[in-house]
């Protein structure tokens, strides 16, 4: 390799820890990569002419005498439209045995967009997920959270998002992915013939888990180049945040830095924050979306991970099992998106806000029938009327394998109001009810 007379190479390590080493250099800069006997590392830490590197596979077997070689440059991503259709790893290599792409190599993990060329969202993004669509409207340049319980199938459900959703590019940020997994999201891709407009980048379970840090952030560079140079609607999918988290902990702990509530980094909320914060509405009509999994242990919505996500986010969608119906259902009473009032009834249908609240405090009359049925009390003829609509409201919208678009939507639920309540009983605008409501011949 001709390019090694420019490289600087040290060959006396100072420190070594369980992950990371130390040498003396000069002229190295943050995040740069560098080579010690042959494994990938990365700076991490400077003080004077102390550098610390972070050896990314462990520093077991590594001499105090080994050749650190600097790369002169942080981990970096050639964009370009090749990169559509294709899987790579971490670094952003081929893992699909196709050939390496062309294009304009672009640091990874730079500064989020500047506001000033940020735009108030206001395009709608529809999943065909009605759970969502209908309750939880997600807006383009939006970042929500997926909570979910490690057994439930968020894989699937992000990959349903993948094919269904009405935007122009998808890039898929896999994290401690199972095999299985990663075959899943490729041959449902595949079958779909949806490759063409999908970029994944992958960790598995198998590969050192430091490699994870880096997929969020090749992720997003691949976004922000086909939403900035190419004006196009991008989503970001990203699984598992919290193995993203576990990581950090990982490191910051290797590092003998000392944890903060859950063993977590204290620089846990930053970490994250600026990977959302990557989340835009350019005026030019580019803009990234980002949905990213966080997987809760136990339901524990207080663990340091869900807990700072709640904050930088713009609400969150919790799937849970109704066990009325044995489906997985986007649950309506704990999802939220705070952005949805900017497109419902103005980019959808007109009656969408009042059929989603009518049809939300319906299933919340027939939670509370449930409780008197549970306690030994009578019901009235409307509590079995509620307790019958919200099971096919369950089955017929909240599952997440419904796949309808917004308009069939509205109408189904309009079928349910009339297949069990009054127009009194609904409660919504006579207006509406004129134009919408099913008659019954």
């Amino acid at each position: 390799m001709s390019m090694k007379a420019f490289q600087k190479i040290y060959t006396k390590i100072t420190q070594v820890t369980k992950a990371t080493c130390s040498v003396k250099a000069t002229g190295v800069g943050y995040d740069e990569l560098a080579s010690v006997n042959g494994k990938l590392a990365q700076v991490v830490k400077m003080v004077g002419d102390e550098v610390t590197l972070q050896v990314f596979s462990g520093t077991e077997g590594i001499p105090t005498n080994a050749e650190v070689v600097f790369m002169g440059k942080a981990p970096s991503l050639k964009v370009g439209e090749q990169l559509a259709g294709r899987f790579f790893n971490a670094y952003g290599d081929p893992l699909d045995g196709g050939p390496v792409p062309e294009g304009n190599e672009v640091e990874i993990g730079g500064p989020s967009v500047n506001p000033v060329r940020r735009k108030q969202p206001s395009e709608l993004i529809a999943t065909g997920i009605a759970g969502i669509d209908l309750n939880n409207t997600l807006v383009t340049g939006q970042k929500i959270p997926f909570f979910a319980d490690p057994d439930q199938p968020f894989n699937q459900v992000m990959a349903m998002v993948a094919l269904r959703a009405q935007s122009d590019k998808i890039i898929l940020g896999g994290m401690g992915m199972t095999n299985d997994d990663y075959l899943f999201f490729k041959n449902t891709f595949s079958n779909a013939g949806a490759l063409d407009r999908i970029v994944s980048f992958i960790n598995t379970t198998e590969d050192p888990s430091v490699e994870r840090l880096l997929v969020p952030d090749m992720a997003l560079t691949a976004a922000e180049y086909f939403a900035v140079e190419k004006n196009e609607k991008v989503l970001v999918l990203l699984t598992d945040m919290t193995n993203y988290a576990d990581a950090l902990a990982i490191v910051s702990n290797r590092m003998d830095q000392i944890p903060s509530k859950d063993s977590m980094p204290g620089s846990l909320y930053s970490d994250l924050a600026k990977i959302y914060e990557k989340a835009v509405q350019f005026p030019s009509g580019g803009s990234i979306t980002i949905i990213a999994v966080t997987t809760l242990s136990g339901g524990d919505i207080t663990n340091a991970v869900p807990d700072n996500t709640g904050y930088i986010t713009e609400g969150q969608l919790y799937l849970r099992k109704d066990s009325d119906i044995g489906k997985v259902i986007v649950d309506p009473f704990r999802s939220l998106s705070r952005l949805k009032q900017l497109v419902i009834g103005k980019k959808t249908r007109e009656d969408h806000p009042q059929v989603m609240n009518a049809a939300i405090r319906l299933y919340a009359d027939a939670a509370n029938a449930k409780t008197k049925m549970e306690n030994g009390f009578d019901l009235t003829d409307y509590d079995m009327r509620t307790l019958a609509f919200a099971k096919d409201y369950s089955r017929e919208l909240l599952a997440i394998d419904v796949n309808l678009n917004i308009v069939e939507m509205l109408d189904v639920a309009w079928e349910l109001f009339a297949k069990y309540f009054t127009p009194e009983e609904v409660n919504i605008k006579q207006s509406l009810v004129d134009e919408y409501w099913v008659k019954k011949n």
